[in-house]
């Protein structure tokens, strides 16, 4: 796999805030979406008039990376003053909001203390960290992200079963057809506009897919440069909401949203690539390379070290539990869909490992990262994988963490982890899952108001 850096459509690369005016000037945007991704994955910002955006400092609290999913905040020992950090907009992730009433854009902003150190905590900056243990290496990760999600019927009651759309003519999808052009054909509206909203910001997605479960899809998208892959995949998240949002219907990526059904992943294919945009993992023979074999050997040596970034809430591990095209353990093999490590039939140029065990819940700049963490440590500590799989990896071992406090309690203690993601950012992780953890346990569930409340 190549990398291309060429930007697409209407994004841009600018230099100075008289160029950011220029832009919006050109395109009539009135408003501008300053984004910060937060620790699930969502966006936290501001939103400011095109005419005042770059015309001073912009900061917000750095508390931001300590809230729950919930809204709640959590104790952050590396910032117990609450302090304020400084944003500071990344011009090539400048795009056009095709879904807002007036014309608007939005933008990154990378996050810096007030001495221009980078805030550790940022999941983007914690990827842009492990890109540069990559970079000092002359090694270039390539990434090729491909996401599963449901489409739902809009209701607001929580304690209802989430169900499937309607299609045409009013048809509720009730039985599984994987691979279905008819089943796409219902929601061919819906499709089309998730494409056109894509294109318009530059989101390289390629295939669509109907996936295992009832209205479930999944969007493959082109290889390319890490960081820039995890923006698109974020985007793409808020672009799918937007759009089904339109055509009444509800989007989500829940790992396992349906009791019965398939759950949601997000893969993650990837190689390595030198300056020159040779791929690493392929020798001049074509054969596979000891780096190669080292990155799968780290994948295997540390995945369930990071595997709360692949599995970041107690529904996430649901999807392991009732495996059905999710993996149970860390095997690896050549065109082999039950492994959690899948090395895809390609020729020498296109050698990549796909990283089978992200849930879609996940944040893409945490997951990429991870998944490129272990790699590394495979290739600089020469380490090797196990012999791949023959048959099917489902009638192994389980191998992976059973549940969400055994994943919090591994990275905790993962001195490899705080190496390559940073020590302050794997203890507020660690703690903001503890403390998800703790609410979740404070909920008393149908089950047991149903099975044990006379029964015991």
């Amino acid at each position: 796999m190549r990398v291309d850096h060429a930007r697409q459509n209407d994004r841009c690369n600018l230099s100075d805030n008289d160029v950011f005016q220029s832009w919006f000037q050109e395109r009539n945007i009135d408003d501008v979406e300053a984004i910060v991704p937060d620790m699930a994955g969502a966006a936290r910002g501001k939103v400011l008039p095109s005419k005042k955006f770059g015309k001073g400092e912009m900061k917000m609290p750095e508390g931001l990376f300590a809230q729950t999913i919930s809204g709640d905040y959590i104790s952050d020992p590396s910032n117990v003053e609450d302090r304020d950090m400084l944003l500071v907009p990344d011009p090539n992730t400048l795009r056009p909001v095709p879904w807002a009433a007036e014309p608007a854009a939005s933008v990154f902003m990378d996050c810096y203390h007030r001495d221009g150190s980078p805030v550790e905590q940022s999941p983007r900056g914690v990827l842009r960290n492990v890109l540069a243990k990559y970079e000092a290496r002359g090694w270039i990760p390539v990434v090729a992200p491909e996401v599963e999600f449901y489409l739902l019927s809009p209701h607001s009651d929580p304690n209802a079963e989430a169900e499937p759309p309607e299609g045409r003519l009013g048809w509720t999808e009730g039985a599984n057809q994987p691979y279905s052009i008819d089943t796409m054909n219902d929601f061919d509206a819906f499709i089309n506009q998730v494409y056109e909203y894509c294109e318009v910001q530059g989101i390289s997605i390629d295939t669509i897919s109907q996936e295992m479960g009832p209205a479930q899809f999944e969007l493959n998208f082109l290889h390319g440069n890490a960081l820039d892959l995890a923006d698109q995949v974020f985007m793409f998240k808020r672009t799918v909401r937007e759009a089904s949002i339109n055509h009444n219907m509800h989007a989500t990526f829940l790992a396992k949203p349906m009791a019965e059904d398939a759950g949601s992943a997000l893969h993650i294919h990837q190689s390595v690539v030198d300056k020159s945009g040779n791929n690493i993992f392929s020798d001049a023979a074509g054969e596979p390379t000891d780096l190669f074999y080292g990155f799968l050997g780290g994948l295997q040596t540390y995945m369930n070290e990071a595997l709360l970034m692949f599995a970041p809430y107690v529904n996430s591990y649901r999807r392991f539990a009732s495996p059905w095209s999710s993996p149970v353990n860390l095997a690896w093999a050549i065109d082999n869909r039950t492994v959690g490590l899948r090395v895809p039939d390609s020729p020498p140029e296109a050698r990549r490992v796909e990283n089978r065990l992200a849930g879609s819940d996940v944040n893409p700049y945490l997951a990429i990262a991870a998944s490129l963490a272990c790699g590394y440590l495979g290739m600089t500590e020469g380490l090797k994988p196990g012999e791949p799989t023959e048959g099917s990896a489902y009638s192994e071992d389980f191998t992976l963490h059973r549940h969400i406090f055994a994943a919090i309690e591994a990275m905790q203690g993962s001195e490899a982890m705080r190496s390559m993601l940073g020590d302050s950012f794997v203890t507020l992780y660690t703690a903001l899952k503890a403390d998800e953890y703790r609410e979740f346990q404070e909920i008393i569930t149908p089950y047991e108001r149903e099975i044990l409340m006379f029964n015991v």
